[in-house]
């Protein structure tokens, strides 16, 4: 079977930190270039952060310099430690493969209020 495990969201004030860890299971992420994704009410779910089976990642501007996407291996577990947080980070977080398959995890929600 297929599966999405993310954890380590929390609760945060602005400029805090955070690390979030996304355990992968099933063949499809074996050697997929893997990412973070994040969604808040209203709006589409946006791509935050991917890294490829050889260590290659890309960010999106607005968590540049902010975010950092690892993994242990090509496949199993993924990590985003996130830096100075703002309140805009504010979402649930999806770790998936990129492009993204079908089976969604349940998210981790991550909030960063004063």
């Amino acid at each position: 079977q297929v599966r999405l495990v993310e954890s380590g969201g929390g609760v945060v004030q602005p400029g805090g930190s955070l690390r979030l860890s996304c355990t992968t299971s099933g063949l499809v992420f074996k050697f997929a270039t893997m990412a973070w994704y994040r969604q808040v009410p209203g709006k589409e779910r946006e791509l935050v952060a991917s890294i490829s089976a050889s260590g290659t990642a890309d960010y999106v501007d607005s968590v540049q310099g902010r975010f950092v996407i690892s993994r242990n291996n090509p496949y199993t577990t993924v990590f985003l430690q996130m830096n100075s947080l703002k309140p805009e980070d504010t979402a649930v977080y999806y770790c998936n493969s990129r492009p993204a398959k079908p089976n969604w995890g349940r998210g981790t929600q991550v909030t960063v209020s004063s």
